[in-house]
């Protein structure tokens, strides 16, 4: 029980695939890290960001939380993305919600759930902004999934508005925001239509 012995054969296993197919995969992974992309997900194990895109370790900067939070005053996420930008110069920064999202679910019912409260309450903020538009929504389902969407957006505005990507951008460093959501009913994601790439674009698009 204490050493899970099923885990560490899936590791050896996956460990001599990947040198298979490339003998030298894991040694020039260890030599440097290069990724062009941040990803800011959910936690919820049905979404791991490397499997969905299809890529390998090291392409992709992960940072997770419930519900893909991008908080001002969350120092864990606000440090990820300040590595990300500064250090690794990744060009783009994903946000990828999940429909069906129990954070998003949690949010939107009335009653307490205790220390996490706290931080629902950031998602129940994107809620009482566009409270009309998913009011007039009959369905639940349909209600929660636009607020997984509406949520993914609101955060996508958070990372621009940050100091460290409004920085970047203002010394010219090429850098992209992008809002996606993942469908876990079908494995395939989604392009909510956000990009942006600079400081007139986010006036434009984002308050």
């Amino acid at each position: 029980m204490r050493v899970l012995k099923n885990l560490f054969e899936r590791n050896r296993n996956w460990a001599e695939k990947v040198k298979k197919s490339d003998p030298d995969f894991f040694l020039k992974l260890s030599k440097q890290q290069s990724p062009e992309y941040l990803w800011i997900g959910c936690s919820d194990s049905r979404v791991p960001a490397n499997e969905i895109v299809d890529m390998l370790p090291g392409t992709i900067f992960v940072h997770r939380n419930i519900a893909n939070l991008v908080i001002h005053t969350d120092l864990n996420c606000l440090s990820v993305i300040q590595y990300a930008v500064e250090v690794l110069k990744v060009k783009h920064i994903i946000v990828c919600g999940h429909y069906g999202c129990g954070g998003i679910k949690a949010a939107m019912e009335d009653k307490e759930h205790g220390l996490i409260d706290n931080w629902l309450q950031n998602i129940r903020d994107v809620y009482r902004y566009h409270q009309d538009r998913i009011d007039a929504l009959q369905d639940e389902k349909e209600k929660i999934n636009l607020l997984c969407e509406l949520n993914v957006i609101e955060q996508t505005a958070n990372i621009c508005h940050s100091t460290i990507v409004q920085s970047a951008w203002k010394s010219g460093q090429e850098l992209a925001v992008h809002g996606w959501i993942y469908n876990i009913e079908d494995g395939i994601l989604k392009d909510l239509n956000v990009c942006i790439t600079n400081l007139d674009e986010m006036s434009q698009r984002i308050k």
